[in-house]
């Protein structure tokens, strides 16, 4: 997984680029706003399929689907963080 950044970087690679070249990136300039709201949805999603989980019947569930199901919450949960910080990043910065 990449976690290069140069210094003063408009665009931040994500923690979950699997690669060296950062296709999914994070726009540091973009408004705080839509930084936070795109980590709420990363999150949200994170959180709705963590209580699917825990609703269902794990006695139905084939264990073969959990390393996707764990991949699917690394992605959200750590993408969500990734924009997290940048809007944290934001704010110390204007403070």
């Amino acid at each position: 997984m990449n976690t290069q950044n140069p210094p003063h970087s408009r665009y931040q690679a994500l923690k979950t680029n699997y690669s060296d070249n950062s296709v999914l990136v994070i726009d540091t300039t973009a408004g705080h706003g839509d930084l936070l709201d795109a980590a709420h949805q990363r999150l949200r999603a994170a959180s709705d399929l963590l209580e699917t989980l825990y609703c269902i019947c794990f006695k139905q569930a084939d264990v073969k689907d959990i390393p996707s199901i764990v991949n699917a919450l690394y992605l959200l949960t750590q993408d969500g963080c990734d924009l997290l910080e940048v809007a944290k990043m934001q704010l110390t910065k204007s403070a």
